[in-house]
This record gives structure tokens, sequence and C-alpha cells, in this order.
């Protein structure tokens, strides 16, 4: 039999998941600890007093030997039991008739062993008895007790026998059955990980302080904001409400507040910050629900689980109740037993009793009633489990008592275990919910990034970038910190890769900041926020993944001069491109798209006929339309990078504005169209680097304006005459070539300002090189030259020069008279450099900083 410990360690586990526990399961834990007791009891009362005491039957025995009688009458016999000396019970026989049959006295034990056999004197038994020896035995005791222990399992019912073993067995199936789905492997992990969760959630400083103190009213976060307000700088929008933005722009809308001279305002205590260590535990728990509730709704594993062992309790009962009524009557005190056993006892029949038997049957008439008791809050758990979907919670009461209105639905074993935990408490459920809503999430983390990012921290971040302009790059954080908006002096803000990033009024503060960077980061701005925006940006950078990253309230800041946009926007997405509402946009001057299109989106050309700069960079993928480009006739630079183009597209000589093109990294190998450019006649610049360019045409000689052209990284074998008949030409770049002669009428070019031809197989520079008297930079890095003539000092505006990677053996000693040219600008082998005079190195080692103060 099982230990009162063995049995006890069935019910451990209810104080760890006693919330998981309704009242029902409570019940029927202390009925079945009733039972258990009921099944000890009767089982130590049956090892300890439980017996059958049985008597002989003893019928009215007919001498069937007795003789007739003269008067025709039966004779009856008189059995008289005397007590003699001793312990020796001895039996007379006295006959009532003619005949009298004398039977001598006689042990009982001898008598119930065998038939009375008549003697002719009783004087002789007694003789015998006087002759007789031996040892007393007291047989007859243990005749009875064998006749008991016979009758007890002959006579006595089989119920009456097993009933506490199989109280005791029952009970404990109910108490498995009960406790089964806290053990199953695949359910005790859910369940201990709920509970854990779930504790510390009800814990947490986050659900007990600053849940109160930050999920207030509208009316109160109004009051705040207009509290701040009146300390900024007042802001007043010089444009009209025609570009407000719509009512699908993603803005944070609050309710409409008035302003009143003759209330005062009524100050909101501001938030209590919560130390760093209960807001990174109170993250912790945020991430733990969302994985939790990842991992658990996908299944309903524990809900059938703690069905089926309901189910199976409900069986259990009908069971037990079923064939325990049949045996109510069976436990009676009185039994007959017929053990068979005549031929050693002597009788056929006994009368027994069983002392157990009436607490036997109020034990059992109890059992039954706890039973009932038991399946009819069985009956309740299954009425309850299929009469609402518990697969389904709604936390719809704690949306609208709380401010988080966003908490979600949950369904399957987490949306049990919920219904679960408010048969015990529901308060349990609603504080749980708020690490389910993101709201609450998101203020939890403005809570934590505004006490990490402070303004001293900030103000270390600030740096100069390359247009001397005052920069903050925030990368992945949490949202945008509140002290960012009181650097009044920002110039550039950059915002990388923060999901939940808002910009509030405050921004009016930086009255300097001009130009915006958004690296999927889909911002949402307050109307106070947006009207500063769209009346003082200037540049705004958006890269993002997918178009709908985009924010709306972009294409409405109609003051804006610069946009760049940076993402996925293939064929498909074309169409969802809000690319039609750079319509509102009318001070764009420069659109900068970097993608993979297939051809140029008809609503740039339609809708922006006043941009000036107009620059695509495909990643690889062939630009076949580009017949709409004629339609941009105020386009000044164009750039259509990396995009497969075979030749110079014809659409492009219809720009009669046009001033600079850039086809760099394309597949051209002929530029035969380059005639066309003559009809261009603001046209400067033509960029062809990175391309596959064989030969230059002599037709380029009718670009009579052109001003620069880059041809680096071709396949140029040689430079043709016409090219130095371009008089205006500043700016040459043949780099990363194959050229092995620099043509004599390069001298030609006297206003050459810039030639590069580093890369090549040139070995020796002409003289009338050094004619072109107003080059600045010089670059003849990684060729064949073996000397630098003496005439480079004719180069006296001279600042750079790129000589390394050639097979050099001395510098020329004039390089000192080119009177601009600095150490830094020469870029040599140092063991040349060093072969210098001293006082040419003197020279060239002299501060830069004196020529350009004299204005050089």
């Amino acid at each position: 039999m099982f230990t009162l410990a063995e049995v006890a360690s069935l019910n451990d586990i209810q104080p760890t998941y006693r919330i998981l526990k309704p009242w029902w399961d409570v019940f029927m834990d202390y009925l079945a600890v009733v039972m258990l007791m009921v099944a000890i009891f009767a089982g130590t009362m049956q090892l300890t007093k439980d017996q059958v005491v049985c008597l002989p039957v003893l019928q009215s025995t007919v001498n069937s030997k007795a003789q007739p009688g003269t008067s025709g009458k039966a004779d009856f016999t008189t059995v008289e039991t005397t007590t003699g000396q001793g312990e020796d019970v001895s039996v007379r026989t006295v006959s009532f008739g003619s005949a009298p049959t004398v039977t001598p006295d006689v042990p009982l034990s001898r008598a119930t062993s065998s038939q009375y056999q008549p003697t002719e004197s009783g004087q002789e038994l007694k003789k015998e008895q006087k002759d007789s020896l031996g040892r007393k035995t007291n047989l007859d005791f243990q005749q009875y007790v064998f006749i008991n222990q016979m009758c007890y399992h002959l006579a006595l019912p089989w119920y009456s026998k097993y009933f506490p073993y199989l109280v005791l067995i029952h009970t404990i199936i109910l108490i498995v059955s009960s406790n089964f789905w806290f053990k199953y492997p695949k359910t005790c992990s859910k369940i201990e990980h709920f509970v854990s969760i779930l504790g510390k959630c009800f814990e947490s400083p986050w659900t007990t302080k600053a849940l109160s103190e930050t999920a207030c009213e509208d009316s109160e976060e109004n009051k705040q904001r207009l509290t701040g307000a009146q300390s900024l700088p007042k802001y007043v929008s010089t444009s009209s409400d025609e570009g407000s933005p719509s009512a699908s722009t993603p803005m944070i809308t609050k309710s409409g507040f008035k302003f009143s001279a003759d209330k005062p305002m009524i100050e909101v205590p501001s938030v209590t910050i919560l130390d760093k260590k209960d807001g990174e535990q109170a993250k912790a728990l945020f991430e733990k629900v969302r994985k939790f509730r990842a991992h658990v709704e996908d299944s309903d594993l524990i809900y059938k689980l703690y069905v089926g062992q309901t189910v199976i309790k409900t069986v259990k009962f009908i069971f037990i109740l079923c064939y325990t009524a049949n045996f109510v009557n069976t436990i009676s005190f009185e039994h007959i037993c017929n053990p068979k056993v005549e031929h050693l006892i002597g009788y056929t029949q006994f009368e027994c009793t069983h002392n157990m038997a009436y607490m036997l049957k109020k034990l059992l008439i109890s059992y039954i009633s706890l039973i009932c008791v038991y399946g009819f809050i069985c009956l309740y758990t299954l009425f309850w489990l299929f009469r609402i979907p518990l697969k389904e919670y709604s936390f719809e009461k704690v949306r609208e008592e709380s401010s988080f209105s966003d908490i979600p639905d949950v369904k399957n074993d987490f949306a049990f275990l919920l219904h679960m935990v408010d048969q015990y408490d529901q308060l349990y459920s609603k504080r749980f919910g708020v690490f389910l809503s993101e709201v609450s999430e998101n203020k939890l983390r403005e809570i934590s990034l505004n006490h990490e990012w402070t303004f001293e921290k900030l103000r270390q971040h600030v740096s100069r970038n390359a247009q001397d302009k005052q920069e903050l790059h925030l990368f992945m954080l949490s949202g945008v910190p509140d002290a960012v908006f009181d650097l009044t002096d920002l110039d550039v803000l950059k915002l990388e890769l923060i999901p939940e990033a808002k910009i509030p009024a405050k921004i009016s503060q930086m009255t300097n900041l001009q130009e915006l960077h958004l690296c999927h980061c889909p911002a949402k701005v307050e109307q106070t926020a947006f009207s500063f925006l769209r009346d003082h940006l200037r540049c705004l950078h958006v890269k993002f993944t997918d178009v709908a990253e985009i924010p709306a309230w972009v294409y409405l800041l109609k003051n804006l001069r610069e946009l760049y946009l940076i993402g996925n926007l293939n064929s498909e997405n074309n169409k969802m491109i809000g690319l039609e509402s750079l319509r509102e946009l009318r001070h764009l001057k420069i659109l900068h798209v970097k993608s993979n299109l297939t051809k140029i989106p008809p609503n740039i050309t339609d809708v922006a006929p006043h941009l000036t700069k107009l620059v695509i960079h495909n990643d690889g993928t062939k630009l076949v339309v580009l017949n709409s480009l004629k339609k941009m006739t105020n386009v000044a630079e164009l750039e259509l990078q990396n995009c497969e183009l075979e030749r110079i597209p014809h659409a492009i000589f219809s720009l009669s504005n046009l001033q600079e093109l850039d086809l760099k990294s394309n597949s051209i190998r002929t530029i035969e169209e380059i005639i066309s450019f003559q009809h261009l006649k603001r046209f400067t610049c033509l960029k062809l680097w990175h391309n596959k360019i064989v030969n230059i045409p002599s037709s380029i000689t009718h670009i009579k304006n052109l001003e620069s052209l880059y041809l680096s990284n071709n396949k140029l074998e040689s430079l043709p005459a016409a090219v130095f008949s371009l008089q205006k030409l500043r700016c040459l770049d043949v780099s990363y070539n194959s050229i092995a002669l620099i043509p004599v009428e390069i001298g030609l070019l006297q206003n050459l300002q810039h030639f590069h031809i580093t890369g090549n197989k040139v070995d020796i520079l002409p003289k009338q090189l050094f004619k072109c008297v107003k080059l600045r930079t010089l670059s003849l890095g990684q060729n064949c030259i073996t000397s630098i003539p003496d005439k480079v000092s004719q180069l006296v505006q001279l600042t750079h020069l790129e000589l390394k990677g050639n097979c050099l053996d001395r510098l020329p000693a004039t390089l000192g008279q080119c009177q601009l040219l600095r150490k830094s600008g020469l870029v040599v082998e140092d063991h040349l450099f060093d072969a210098l005079p001293s006082e040419v190195k003197e020279v060239l080692n002299q501060d830069t900083s004196i020529p350009f103060a004299n204005g050089i």
C-alpha cells in the first residue's frame, strides 16, 4: 500500500501552480483528500478490527436407528449437556420412549468429530476416560478460528473485503487525473514558463509605479504638452493650409486643445523615471512575453489535455457510482456460511457476524456522497469548458479601463491559460495584458531612452560633416530622445533603424535644422511638428526596404529642395509609389532615386517638370524606357548610373537645358551619338567613366562648350587630336585605360586645369604638356615614365602631382619652382623624395597656409 508521503507528493505542484487552479479544481483536491482519508481509515480499521465470528447452526436430530415402540409413536431424544469436574464436557442423552437408548458422556471434541455411538453402560465410558492418557489441545478453539477464516473468504462479499483498497486506488487515479497537465512534459514546460512570467509581470515595478504614471488620460497629456509648449519659442507658420496632411497621413493625432488666457495652466507632475535595473527587467519581460506568445499560440495542446483529463474524471465518476451503488446492500452484519467441511467439523452450516459491517456501510455511503459531489463538479467543469470558446481571450475590458487600447486578443493555449488565471484572480490577466501592449512597451522605451540619452550625452555625439555643418547621427535606438530637440543649433539630423521614431512639437525649437535623414525609419510627426518641417526643411533623405515605409507626410513638404529616395522601387511597386504627390513639392529641385527601376516612372516626369537635377542609380537593372525624359525640360544635371545602358539614350538630346551628363558604370561601347550634344548649348560636362568605350569619335570636336570630359576606366588605346580642339576643356580624365602616348596637341588646351592619366602605358611626357600652365592637378601615376622633364617648373599653379608607380630614378630639382606644390600634394615614393636637394625639400615642406593667406 502507498505511504502518506508518496501520495502527498502528488499534490506538491499546488503551491507552484495555484494560480492555475480554479475553485472546482481546489474543491476536487480537497474532496480527493477526504476520500483518501476514508480509504486510509477504512483500511486501518479493517487491518486491526475486521473479524468474522461464526457459530454452527444446531438442528433437531432424529434418531434414524431408533426401534419402534408398542404405542407406535416415535421416540424423542433430548440432549443435555453437563459439566463435570475439570474442563471435560460430557453429553448425556435422555430418551423418552419404550426403548431408551443410553448414550455415554463423551467430550465435545470427540462428539464433533464422530457420531454419537451408544454404549451399554455409562460407567464403562467413565472408566475408559479415566484410563486414557493425553494432552489437552483446545482443538475446539482452533476449529472455530478455522471456520472464521474460511467463512471470511466464502460468505463475506468481496466488496466488504476490498472496499478500502478500491477507494484508495480510485482516489489516486482521480488525483493523478487532476494534475496530469502539470506533469506532462509538453505542457509542463509551457505552464512553468507562463507562471514564472506571470508572477514577474504582476510584481514588476512597471505595472505598479511606472504604469500608473504613464497611462494617463489624453487630457492630462494635452495639459503637459501645452505646459511645455509655453516654454518653446512661438512658431507661426507662414504657409497656407493647403499642404496639411490628409487623414491617412501617419501622424500622431491628439484631441484638439484650446488656449485660454483666463485660466492658468495646470502643471502636470513629471513622470517618475524607473531605475535602470527595473527598466531593463521590464524590457526583458516584454521580450519574454512576445516570444512566449509566439510559442504557445501555435497549438492548443494544454486545452485538449485539460479537457481530456476532465472527461476521464467524469467517466471515472460514472463508473464508480454505477458499480458501487449495487454493493451498498451487500454489506450486512449477518451472513450464512456453508464451508463444506462437515468431515472435519461435523456441521454443515454456520451463522456468522461481521463486526465491521456497520462502519463499512457508513463509510461506503460517505464515499458515494463524496463521489457524487465530485462528479457534479466534473460535470460543471465540462459545462464551463464548452460553454464559451476558451481558445480565444479578449482584453476588451482592459482596453476600456486603461489607456492601452492596442492590447491584442490571444488564442489557443495562451488564451486558455489566461482564462484559468481569471478564475483565480482577474487582476493577474489585467496586469499581464500591459506587457502585450505596444503602447506600453513604447512608453517604457521612451522612459528608459530619455533616462539614458541625456542632453550632455547627445551633445558629445554631435560632429561636423564635410559641409562644416553640425550633425547628429542616432542609430538603432528604441525612439528619439526628447533631449534631441533641445539641440537648437543642429543643422543635420540622421535617424537610422529607429522603427518607433516620433517627432514631437518640440522640433520647432530647432530653427537651424534644414536636413533630415530617415534610414529605415518610418517616423511619425505631430501636427505642429509637420507644420514646422513643411516650412523649414530643405533636404530629406529616405532609405527604405519597402515603399510602404516612406512616410506619407514626405510628399507634403512643399518647401523641400532636395529629396533622396533609396530603396526597392521595381516595376511591380511603381504603381504603389505615391510619387504623384510630388506635385505638392513645388520647390523641389533635386531628386535622387537609388533603386532597381526598369523604366523612369512617368509620375516623376509628369508631375515634377521643375526638377533641375535627376539622379537614378540602378542596382545593375537594365533601364529600358527613357522616352519620358523628354518632358523634363528644366533638368540641368542628369545621372544614369549602373543602368546597363549600351548607348547614349536619344531622349537625352531633347533636354535643352542639360549641362552635365553622368553615365557612369554602364555597358556603353560606342559613343557615335556624341555629335548630337552640339545642339545643347549649355552642355559643359560629360562623364562616361566605367564603361567599355574603345575609341573617341572625331565628332567630339563639335561640342564647343565642353569643359569636363571623364573617360576613365574604359578601353581607350589612344587620344584623338579632336579632343584637343576643345579649347574650353578644363578637366580631362582618361585614367585606367590602355593609352601609350600623350599627343603633342595637348599643348593646345591652354585652359586645362586637371589632367588625369593614371594607370595607363605612357612612357614619355611630351614637352607640350608643360605649356598648359594653368594645370593644378596632374596625375601620372602607375605608368612607365622614366623621367620628368625640368620644364615641370613652368606649372606654377600646380598643387597636386602624382608620380607614384613609375620607373623614375630621380625627381627634377626644378620642382621647387612650383610655388604652390607642397609635400602633401606630391604623391611619390619616399626614396625619390629623400633624394631631392635639401633646399627643394625645404620648399616643399613649407606651411601651406602661407600662400593661401595671400589669396592664391
